[in-house]
């Protein structure tokens, strides 16, 4: 069994940040489904900006929004405005092919990777 990439969001725009939740990353619900992220979901995310890597889990955001917030302590390392990749990986013993969708800079969907 390895962990395997599932699914990306790749090059995402940080439009908010929250210092005072619990923790996590709010994330649009349309992106959520079309990448295939669940409610809860460990994941990585990585800024492309800054370099810095972090592990939180998912909170659904308001469809259509285009929200990206990074919630809690992970706000301190990942800021307002940053460009970002949100990966999700599974426990499996084969290959998957993963759902990778590619956002522009309002973080609406453009297309599958």
């Amino acid at each position: 069994m390895r962990f395997v990439l599932h699914a990306k969001i790749h090059r995402a725009t940080v439009t908010e940040v929250n210092l005072n939740y619990i923790g996590s990353i709010t994330i649009d619900e349309e992106l959520m489904e079309k990448a295939g992220f669940w409610p809860g979901e460990k994941v990585m995310v990585v800024s492309n900006t800054s370099g810095v890597r972090l592990a939180t889990y998912v909170i659904v955001g308001q469809r259509g929004s285009g929200i990206i917030c990074m919630n809690g302590a992970a706000a301190h390392l990942i800021k307002q405005g940053e460009e970002i990749i949100i990966m999700g990986f599974e426990l499996s013993d084969k290959p998957l092919k993963p759902k990778n969708i590619l956002v522009d800079q309002n973080n609406k969907f453009l297309k599958y990777l």
